[in-house]
């Protein structure tokens, strides 16, 4: 019986294809279903043999550590060289765009209280 191994709900694409790739060369057995035409449905790979869960989870609990690993050296790499992205540079790069969403929270803000206040 087959047996959900993974979501790729919100799974960037890179790491969905080493994913597949990781399985496909330790020949574990699986196949996809995608999201569908308009993105309902839960993309998802499964396996055909419940033997090889245990295997299949080990490599990818492996895989998402060393990702994981990479993710965090690569981030105080770019910390100690300067170049990481802070939330000012991105104010800085486009103020336009932090104004307006600035903009439409406040507005949001006031039209959720606004009866609020008005029973007082």
């Amino acid at each position: 019986m087959a047996i959900q191994l993974i979501r790729f709900r919100g799974v960037p694409d890179d790491e969905a294809e080493e994913i597949r790739a990781l399985l496909t060369e330790q020949s574990i057995d699986f196949y996809e279903t995608p999201a569908g035409h308009w993105g309902i449905s839960m993309p998802s790979l499964w396996l055909n043999d419940e033997s090889q869960l245990l295997q299949a989870n080990t490599l990818i609990d492996n895989y998402q550590q060393q990702r994981l690993l990479n993710a965090q050296n690569s981030y105080q790499q770019q910390k100690q060289a300067g170049n990481h992205k802070t939330l000012f540079d991105s104010l800085l790069e486009n103020p336009i765009r932090f104004i307006v969403y600035f903009m439409l929270v406040i507005a949001i803000v006031y039209f959720s209280i606004k009866p609020f206040m008005a029973l007082g």
